[in-house]
């Protein structure tokens, strides 16, 4: 599971993530070096810089998805010449990171700032608060005065992964989420049988798993199968009209491939009688989930949604 979600959350960052085009990205592996990625300016300052117009940096991804920098760091980085300073620099901005995603509503009290640190300094950062580097006289105030434990190397990789994926996931959530608004015209076909289904509240404090932003998704997603079953399966060859349902979540609910059909045929209605007819309405067996999801994906390519969706 998680290596799919990392997949999706590669996919959509790759794509969309970036102000000038599509620009691959690693977990963690190209973040943490962006973030360290540095080109000596002038030798006598002893400072290394980014140079943001060779290559596109963490910080443009996340000046372009919030539309403006965090507060106190800069799209242009510097970094000292000192490898105890430059862990001190990294760790202080990851930690900025950090505490701004959370003051924007992302959950990553988990997410320690030395999780996302290059595996170079972190070991810095161990060595150094464990006693076996002495820093400089300007670090020495800089040590975390809390508890803190030090990882194998293969255990930080995997930790840092996670970490990465979950600011990117909740990067998605703060910035690209609340984009999302909902108008939708009643259509009065449709109201009896909306009336019998239970709600989803879109009030902020109505639900302490989805934001705001994820209910209204699944308010969408609720009335557009409501009103669409009848319409894409109404002269269904297998299994006819599916029955009425009632979407409170993103997995178990959509795992049919029926929902995300429905939603797609309300806006590409000419795929209908090329590809979702054909898709049990009732499906039993795993093989005729597959068939659904086989049909779906094959539909998102006819009209060029191939984000390197895999069945």
């Amino acid at each position: 599971f998680f290596q799919k979600t990392l997949t999706a959350v590669k996919n959509w960052f790759t794509l969309f993530g970036w102000p000038r085009g599509q620009n691959p990205i690693s977990v963690p592996h190209s973040l943490r070096c962006d973030v360290c990625i540095v080109q000596l300016t002038v030798p006598q300052e002893k400072v290394f810089k980014r140079n943001l117009g060779r290559d596109k940096g963490f910080y443009e991804m996340l000046l372009h998805l919030n539309g403006e920098p965090i507060p106190g760091i800069s799209a242009s980085l510097s970094l000292p010449l000192d490898p105890v300073e430059r862990m001190f620099q990294l760790h202080w901005q990851h930690s900025e990171l950090l505490s701004f995603l959370k003051s924007q509503g992302a959950y990553l009290s988990h997410v320690m700032p030395e999780f996302l640190l290059a595996p170079e300094d972190y070991k810095i950062w161990a060595e150094v608060h464990t006693g076996m580097r002495v820093g400089s006289m300007r670090s020495s105030g800089k040590l975390s005065s809390g508890h803190f434990f030090v990882l194998e190397d293969r255990v930080f990789e995997t930790m840092s992964k996670r970490a990465w994926t979950d600011v990117l996931l909740q990067m998605y959530k703060v910035f690209v989420l609340p984009r999302v608004s909902f108008h939708i015209v009643p259509d009065p076909s449709s109201l009896e049988s909306l009336q019998n289904m239970p709600g989803i509240k879109s009030e902020p404090l109505s639900s302490n798993i989805y934001s705001r932003y994820e209910r209204t998704i699944l308010i969408w997603l609720n009335k557009n199968y409501e009103k669409n079953r009848k319409i894409v399966w109404k002269d269904g060859p297998k299994g006819g009209i599916p029955p009425m349902r009632w979407i409170v979540n993103f997995d178990q609910d959509l795992l049919d491939g029926l929902v995300l059909a429905a939603q797609v045929a309300a806006y590409c209605p000419y795929l209908i009688p090329t590809h979702f007819i054909n898709m049990y309405t009732n499906p039993r067996t795993h093989e005729q989930f597959l068939h659904n999801c086989l049909i779906l994906v094959k539909a998102l390519r006819a009209v060029s949604l191939n984000m390197g969706i895999k069945v």
